[in-house]
């Protein structure tokens, strides 16, 4: 399948595609996200004043079948900012085809030349299949998060 995915960054046109993936990831990890922080979510992704967020779509032969997030941001530990790689989510009959991997190595390979110090994500603790390819990409960290 690698061959004819094609990344591409989220504009206007993929509004409706973006959005059916979006509640895709939000029934996945069984959460409701309100309408108007969708609509606050997806004006952020699309437009330049919001240099600091932004989207990535992969297409497999034209359709939208993946999304990714990035929140860039600065840091007390480093010169350059961080890329948080907020949301990464595909359409569940195209997983295991590399279209995760092809989003997270975009988004790498967008940072470098955007001079971020690095990406970084989380994942639920019981998500092992998204695990089991992070660990092949990335360092896992041993940092636990906590939320007030």
């Amino acid at each position: 399948m690698k061959s004819n995915t094609a990344i591409q960054a989220l504009n206007e046109s993929h509004e409706k595609p973006w959005l059916d993936l979006w509640k895709g990831y939000q029934a996945f990890y069984q959460t409701k996200i309100g309408d108007d922080v969708t609509r606050n979510t997806w004006t952020k992704l699309c437009q330049a004043q919001y240099a600091h967020i932004y989207g990535f779509v992969a297409e497999v032969d034209g359709k939208v079948v993946g999304i990714v997030h990035v929140i860039e941001h600065d840091s007390c530990w480093t010169l350059k900012p961080y890329a948080y790689l907020q949301d990464l989510f595909t359409h569940e009959a195209y997983r295991g085809q590399g279209i995760a991997r092809q989003l997270i190595e975009h988004v790498h390979t967008y940072t470098q030349v955007r001079q971020c110090d690095r990406v970084y994500w989380l994942t639920h603790q019981d998500n092992i299949v998204a695990q089991s390819l992070y660990e092949k990409l990335a360092k896992k960290t041993g940092f636990i998060q906590y939320k007030l």
